[in-house]
């Protein structure tokens, strides 16, 4: 038994087609926007912790700048100190990574569920209580064929990406620390945020012009998402609570 098409696959396009059959109108594009929200509410607590992470590490980089400079020529005793503050603050360094490891294998099969769901050959695959539909209409709102490419939902992903990822770059070193040879480290990590601010987006565009309009759609509907969930964890951290 192949373990990834059984525990991920399989499960998600069955989800697929049963949104499209249960979604008045049939209409694949509203089925993809629902698995997407679907999927991102299961791994909301994973993204949750991620993002909560990554702030609460943006929130300590003064510190951790004023460290740097106070223990510039000592990166042993630099280690410590961060490993110190890091365990009076409650913040894993590391915490940000995992959940995201844990989310790719399943991105892994909604790039398959997306690529294989809009052909009639792969509803061999559905489980006997869910309705076979028989032809999957690739037609979104009845003018977009989400089976083949879309130069509007690509440029839209590079819009919602470009959205997303200045949502999650911290803003520079504080002036007490900006120029202290601590703060190098961190305004390189700023240039290089600032990069990829630019890069991400475009990236997305291209590859969002060679592949079929429900990926695309997918990869749109999930960065909506993700910028709402991000607002929401962000806010709350601000306001402190």
């Amino acid at each position: 038994m192949n373990v990834f098409h059984e525990v991920l696959y399989r499960p998600l396009f069955n989800l697929l087609i049963w949104l499209y059959n249960v979604i008045p109108g049939a209409d694949i594009g509203f089925a993809i926007i629902a698995l997407t929200v679907v999927v991102k509410l299961v791994l909301w607590p994973l993204t949750q912790a991620s993002l909560k992470s990554q702030k609460a590490l943006q929130d300590l980089q003064p510190k951790l700048d004023e460290l740097k400079a106070e223990h510039k020529d000592n990166k042993e005793a630099l280690a410590k100190a961060m490993m110190e503050l890091y365990s009076k603050e409650k913040v894993n360094p590391l915490s940000s990574c995992l959940p995201i490891l844990v989310q790719i294998p399943i991105l892994i099969a909604l790039y398959k569920v997306l690529s294989d769901g809009l052909h009639a050959e792969s509803l061999g695959a559905l489980y006997q209580f869910v309705q076979n539909p028989g032809t999957i209409d690739a037609m979104f709102l009845g003018k977009m064929n989400l089976g083949e490419r879309s130069i509007l939902l690509a440029i839209l992903s590079g819009i919602f990406q470009y959205i997303q990822t200045r949502m999650l770059i911290s803003s520079r070193p504080p002036k007490q620390v900006q120029g202290a040879p601590g703060a190098k480290d961190e305004e390189m990590l700023q240039a290089m945020n600032k990069s990829m601010l630019y890069f991400m987006p475009v990236m997305t565009t291209v590859i969002g012009f060679s592949l079929p309009g429900g990926l695309t759609l997918y990869w749109v509907a999930m960065n909506v998402v993700s910028i709402i969930q991000q607002y929401f964890v962000f806010k709350k951290k601000s306001d402190g609570k």
